[in-house]
């Protein structure tokens, strides 16, 4: 099935490993120009030249990073065609251990970063007549999660964020939505500290028996790969969904357990 993706300049951020690396390769394949964003230069370069992709260094809740994406795609790739916020991350964190800086720092990266993005690529999008945003929020957004209430609350409003922009750039064929995973094999559960390690040492159980509590409340009974999830991002940057924006589409095993 041909994307109708070739030659279109993609922004990917969080594109250093994960599901944004698989995002950004997949991209790549279907013959598009893409721009890797993260924090980590030697991953981003790496990343790029296997793809024959350009790479810009920064954090995404920098005020002025949007203006250098849009500077870089405007002067070095022609314009943009496709933006992918995919930037983000979590720990295992009660209510009562959450200070607030922790929901200032997740309303940063799940709101005001993905925001101020969006703010900037979309007028240009409909000045080319139509684009695509996609916005990797959470099943955590759909429902609300005690593993880290301040990021379920912030992908909450991250997918709000995305249908308000939808609604206001529909008319310019500019396609905006939310893809919605759920526990994911990516080093955020997986790396030597991350999730599975966190909830192991709250519980006071191994780290095995932490995955396996994870993977017994996946319907499907497994994790997703950062590349499955990638795969339905980079169809709702396609021409191939035409007629789909606004939309929140789960990925996440069948966690969430409702028809919408």
């Amino acid at each position: 099935m041909d994307l109708g993706l070739a030659d279109k300049v993609c922004v990917v951020t969080g594109a250093s490993r994960g599901i944004g690396l698989e995002v950004g390769r997949k991209l790549c394949a279907e013959g598009a120009r893409v721009l890797f964003v993260g924090r980590d230069p030697e991953a981003l370069a790496l990343a790029a030249a296997g793809c024959g992709g350009e790479y810009l260094a920064g954090d995404v809740t920098d005020p002025e990073i949007d203006e250098r994406i849009i500077a870089t795609c405007a002067e070095q790739m022609g314009g943009i065609d496709v933006l992918v916020n995919n930037a983000g991350t979590s720990v295992a964190r009660d209510l009562d251990a959450l200070a607030d800086e922790d929901w200032r720092t997740q309303w940063e990266l799940n709101v005001m970063a993905p925001m101020r993005l969006m703010r900037a690529a979309a007028p240009r999008m409909a000045e080319r007549g139509g684009g695509r945003i996609v916005n990797v929020c959470s099943s955590a957004g759909k429902r609300p999660s005690l593993t880290n209430p301040a990021y379920s609350v912030t992908k909450a409003a991250e997918l709000s964020l995305s249908r308000v922009f939808a609604d206001t750039y529909a008319a310019d064929n500019v396609l905006v939505n939310a893809v919605a995973p759920g526990a994911v094999a990516s080093e955020l559960w997986t790396a030597e500290g991350g999730l599975a390690d966190q909830k192991a040492e709250a519980k006071g159980t191994s780290r095995a028996a932490a995955l396996d509590a994870q993977t017994g409340k996946i319907p499907l009974g497994r994790f997703a790969e950062p590349a499955e999830i990638a795969d339905v991002v980079v169809f709702l940057c396609s021409d191939r969904a035409s007629t789909v924006t606004g939309a929140a589409w789960s990925a996440d095993g069948g966690t969430f357990a409702a028809i919408i």
